[in-house]
């Protein structure tokens, strides 16, 4: 049986051959919150973080001792667990740190790791563990010598991966130049930032995302190490079950795009999850994907995910996966339609996606494009009222209802134009003074009202074009010089003034949101204009 020991700041060691006689004798010191990853698999890794009386054969040469407890808060255990967990996500395999749910699981598929400050009986290293021992049926522990690795979460939780790790039966992975001259035992990875990658089985301290890895050993440049192979083929254990359909063209899962979060495992470089939604209407689409992590920029994250867009002839439309991070997003407008999405482990300029694997959780919105307006306005030639519009709109309109009113207040719908139609002619009016407003309607249930517009017929001539719903100025179109008078609902004055012939304002931003009367007189004949501030 080979021993592995690793030193602190990545400088590890392979030690001896020993042979292993007794079982160990452990007992519990201190309790620790007790966690589970994955209750629903059978092989178990057990995260000790509590201390424990050690009596092996193996160990300390056979002399008892005790493994005091790391000076670790609650808050720094928890996340070891956590980065832990995330290593051996793709498995089904459960990482706890409830003792009972180790000793329940068969002595042949589980291994406890030891996490300790007492590191003297051991020097030099940061941990230390032998290789294959998850299966040897007798609770041989394997250590991580929290102390010398200066008490660091991040530390102690790649060590704790890499040493139980080396019980399921992993050498070191290592570096060679191109001649095939080893140049780092420890592979210490490559990049700078989130997307920085290293294996677990080199050294992973210093790089953020970290992975199980197919690559050399210190045994030769040639002497490639298929890490998940090993693991799921040598242990008792393989991955754990597929979530979602990995084809396109079966059962995708459905969600609903106007809201929806949900989480998955991407478990082998082979594995891609497929979504489906649908757009009622064309709408702003955001989806964001996020690998599991426990901090900021991906802290902790060992899955780099790939996004790819498919419409609904499931042809791809566009793929998502920025380079220097690990997440991705897609925010972009989309027609209404079926739509499909993948979720994907991918590589980066660091490393392949042999190991890009982990949890992800995604969430989706998307937001109806709006109409964003509509502008009318009238004029009377010969007794025939002219009605143009203008509307701006990014979404589809489906139609455009003319609505009238003689009162201002209460409209009826006169006639429903195709979209596309920006004007309208009533040839036959039934009154002399009525109003009109124009309706836009989009797809569903969205829509948007224009302002409304006033004809007054005096005589077949009209004086006055006056916009009667109004938020800062009331606006008055005048073929001649006039006079106005502007009263509330009671019969108070508001406003009085005199104005000459074109295009006038009232200041209006002052006026309480209401009903007034607006009286106009020019040459005699006067007009009376019921007006709506906003």
């Amino acid at each position: 049986m080979l021993l592995k020991a690793d030193k602190s700041n990545s400088m590890k060691q392979l030690l001896t051959n020993l042979i292993l006689s007794v079982a160990i004798i452990i007992s519990t010191v201190n309790a620790q919150t007790l966690q589970n990853s994955y209750s629903l698999a059978t092989a178990t890794i057990y995260l000790d973080m509590d201390g424990e009386n050690v009596n092996s054969p193996v160990w300390n040469n056979g002399t008892p001792f005790t493994a005091a407890a790391p000076v670790l808060t609650t808050t720094q255990k928890d996340e070891i667990f956590k980065r832990v967990a995330e290593d051996y996500r793709p498995f089904n395999l459960n990482i706890t740190t409830d003792v009972n749910t180790y000793l329940s699981a068969p002595i042949t598929n589980r291994v406890r790791v030891i996490v300790t400050s007492t590191s003297a009986w051991f020097p030099g290293v940061g941990g230390i563990a032998f290789v294959g021992s998850f299966t040897w049926g007798d609770d041989t522990p394997c250590f991580v010598f929290a102390d010398r690795l200066g008490n660091s979460t991040k530390y102690v939780a790649e060590c704790c991966s890499h040493e139980s790790g080396h019980t399921l039966g992993l050498s070191h992975q290592s570096k060679y130049d191109g001649a095939c001259n080893l140049t780092a035992s420890y592979n210490e990875g490559i990049g700078t930032g989130e997307a920085a990658w290293a294996p677990i089985m080199g050294n992973s301290y210093y790089r953020n995302m970290s992975g199980w890895n197919n690559g050399p050993t210190p045994y030769g440049c040639s002497s490639n190490q298929d890490n998940l192979s090993i693991i799921t083929t040598q242990n008792g254990f393989s991955y754990r079950n597929d979530d979602y359909s990995d084809d396109i063209n079966a059962n995708p899962t459905l969600v609903d795009i106007t809201s929806f979060n949900l989480g998955g495992v991407i478990t082998t470089a082979n594995d891609k999850d497929f979504l489906k939604f649908s757009i009622a209407e064309n709408s702003n689409v955001l989806l964001n994907a996020n690998p599991y992590k426990v901090g900021n920029n991906s802290s902790g994250a060992n899955l780099d995910i790939k996004l790819s867009l498919y419409d609904k002839n499931k042809t791809l439309i566009r793929l998502y996966d920025p380079a220097a991070t690990m997440n991705a997003t897609i925010d972009t407008i989309l027609e209404k339609g079926d739509y499909y999405l993948m979720i994907d482990g991918t590589g980066n300029m660091n490393t392949t996606d042999y190991g890009s694997l982990g949890s992800y959780t995604i969430d989706g919105l998307a937001k109806i494009l709006p109409i964003n307006s509509a502008s009318l306005t009238a004029n009377i030639t010969n007794n025939k009222h002219e009605l143009n519009w203008v509307i701006s709109s990014e979404a589809d309109i489906a139609d455009i209802v003319v609505e009238y009113s003689i009162n201002g207040a209460d409209f009826n719908a006169l006639v429903t134009l195709p979209a596309g139609t920006n004007s309208y002619t009533n040839y036959q009016p039934m009154m002399q003074n009525v109003y009109y407003r124009i309706k836009a309607e989009g797809y569903g249930t969205q829509y948007k009202y224009s302002n409304v517009v006033s004809i007054k017929n005096n005589d077949g001539t009209n004086n006055f074009k006056v916009a009667t719903l109004v938020q800062s100025n009331i606006s008055i179109d005048a073929k001649k010089s006039f006079s106005y008078l502007l009263v509330s609902t009671s019969g108070q004055a508001i406003k009085t003034g005199r104005a000459n012939a074109g295009l006038q304002r009232i200041i209006a931003e002052d006026l309480r949101p209401g009903i007034y009367f607006l009286e106009l007189l020019s040459e005699g004949k006067r007009e009376i204009i019921k007006i709506f501030k906003q």
